[in-house]
């Protein structure tokens, strides 16, 4: 297996397999201090069922070479499991593009209620509890890391059980970040598999079987260093589930760069972002069918720098349901977000959540207030859309995906991934959102902040 062609531009490391199996290398970070509330090794009880539809999702049809009727190929059952204080970058960016190739992903909450706060204080909700889980049997176990939350993993006794009994049937597993040293190793999962891990847990794994290496594939285990390589983790753990064709696939629909291709950002007009000695306030406002990449990803970068972030629901509950079905629970809703005034507004993306952003008449108002105050805002993907419907972006600058070049034709950069024009910033999404949120930062707090952030991400800052 090769996934080679496609990379994000990572912190420079090498990546190695013990295997066939190897893949390409991207982000990390530094973990929050976090104080979780008591967790007890005791069964959680069973979920609450949710009332809201799930949003439909295509995900990638794998292709093969056998005579064999594609439909009756078993379906692929991953576990993600989630705690108090889990990394959601590596989250929600397993779950989505495991997602897009085409398993069955489950995220259960190893804590007491099916909502938990991650790492850096995105509130997400479960699909199930880990005792829903004890009788499944699952393709492939992934583990995500961050702290607390690699501690609260370690320390449940189910999620223990399931996944060494996993691991004893010599099925895929998988840890990113904190989880290989504090999660694997205390459950004995590591015993003569060559490793790697986040640097902050480097010196914890055993000496002789540590590599410092973006990916490390050994045997059935797969172990990566963090939110920064969490796509490649992604996609190497897809192509050991689907091949090599399906995870090139979904590596180029993430718009992932290929190995030679420099991170792209082009900036006109410039103009002084530096807004006083506050935290900058940024609202990001979120819908059913939100991009939760896209989402999760400028939360988290800007919550690292300092920014103070307000995620406001459009919708008339603070749960939504974002493209890939992860269920994001926002700080507020949109009707209270717009009692103060925010130094920045971004949109991400996602066809169907942009849609719902441009319904929205609060919204609507926010940003044409925005606009005629002289104040910072931006979008990601389909919603530069709702910009040019509103005429946000007249005689600026935009990056665009494919899918809405026509509509802003004269506007749009060949080639960059973000672009800044005065005090407008857009970005094509996805895997190009973490150079957005760090230009973001660079123009909030200068490029001395940004390239701290981007080494706590293990991504490499461009140097110009």
């Amino acid at each position: 297996m090769s996934m080679s062609l496609l990379l994000l531009k990572p912190f420079p490391a090498s990546v190695v397999a013990t295997t066939p199996a190897s893949a390409g290398s991207a982000l990390l970070m530094p973990f929050a201090s976090v104080t979780p509330t008591p967790h007890k090794k005791t069964k959680t009880p069973s979920p609450k069922r949710s009332s809201k539809p799930t949003l439909p999702i295509s995900p990638i049809t794998p292709t093969t070479t056998t005579d064999a009727d594609s439909s009756s190929a078993p379906l692929k059952k991953v576990l993600v499991p989630i705690a108090f204080g889990t990394e959601e970058m590596e989250a929600v960016i397993l779950v989505h593009v495991l997602r897009l190739a085409g398993a069955h992903v489950t995220v259960a909450s190893i804590e007491p209620h099916l909502q938990i706060q991650a790492a850096r204080g995105t509130n997400l909700v479960a699909d199930t509890s880990i005792g829903a889980c004890s009788d499944q049997i699952f393709d492939l176990v992934a583990l995500p890391g961050g702290m607390p939350g690699s501690a609260r993993l370690r320390d449940c006794d189910i999620l223990q059980k399931i996944t060494c009994k996993h691991a004893e049937e010599k099925r895929l597993y998988g840890a990113i970040s904190a989880a290989p040293a504090v999660t694997l190793l205390p459950w004995g999962l590591l015993k003569k598999k060559k490793i790697t891990s986040h640097p902050a847990f480097f010196d914890k794994l055993p000496t002789f079987w540590a590599v410092k290496s973006n990916i490390q594939v050994s045997g059935g285990l797969t172990t990566s260093r963090g939110p920064g390589t969490t796509y490649e983790f992604a996609l190497c753990l897809a192509e050991q589930l689907f091949g090599e064709s399906v995870a090139k696939e979904a590596g180029e629909l993430l718009l992932m760069r290929t190995a030679d291709e420099d991170p792209t950002k082009k900036e006109f007009n410039e103009v002084d972002w530096s807004v006083g000695n506050h935290a900058p306030s940024v609202l990001i406002p979120i819908a059913h069918g939100s991009e939760e990449i896209e989402v999760v990803t400028v939360i988290d970068i800007l919550r690292r720098a300092k920014a103070n972030v307000i995620v406001a629901s459009v919708e008339k509950t603070l749960e939504v349901l974002a493209s890939r079905g992860v269920k994001i629970v926002a700080d507020v809703l949109i009707g209270d977000a717009q009692e103060s005034a925010h130094d920045l507004i971004i949109l991400p993306g996602g066809t169907a959540g942009a849609q719902k952003l441009s319904k929205s008449r609060i919204l609507k108002k926010l940003l044409k207030e925005q606009n005629s105050a002289g104040r910072i805002y931006g979008a990601v993907y389909s919603s530069l859309d709702i910009l040019h419907k509103h005429g946000l972006i007249k005689d600026k600058r935009a990056a665009a995906p494919p899918s809405v070049l026509e509509k802003v034709k004269d506007e749009e950069i060949n080639g960059a991934k973000v672009v800044i024009d005065g005090r407008l910033i857009t970005s094509k999404g996805l895997a190009t959102v973490t150079d957005f949120a760090l230009a973001i930062v660079s123009k909030l707090f200068g490029n001395g902040r940004a390239r701290s952030v981007a080494e706590g991400l293990v991504f490499e800052y461009p140097r110009s």
